[in-house]
């Protein structure tokens, strides 16, 4: 298990235990953490499980691929540190991970 916090885009905090091997995405479904959507159950087809991650944790996450930054296209408010998070494994190295979720998804 990995703890990771889900930052709602008001405020409010979740932090969860998510088991390894997991995304991110079907941590934050799987624990009901609001304002991740995950519609298309983690085919990277619908963009609905957008976030931000927090300054100091991109450059531990595995590269965004193509067909990731393509999707991105359909999110909403998309900055530099957006990720989808159904393409995020959850790994001990990952402990900590903050992740902020936006505004709205698409």
């Amino acid at each position: 298990m990995t703890k990771i916090k889900f930052i709602e885009h008001e405020g409010t905090e979740h932090v969860v235990d998510v088991p390894n091997g997991l995304s991110v995405m079907e941590g934050a479904v799987r624990y009901t953490v609001p304002g991740i959507d995950g519609d298309c159950g983690g085919a990277c087809a619908c963009a609905t499980c957008h976030i931000y991650v927090e300054n100091g944790w991109l450059e531990k996450l595995a590269p965004m691929n193509e067909l990731e930054r393509d999707m991105l296209d359909f999110a909403f408010d998309v900055k530099d540190n957006s990720r989808l998070s159904c393409q995020i494994r959850v790994s001990p190295q990952l402990e900590g991970l903050v992740v902020r979720t936006p505004m709205r998804q698409y």
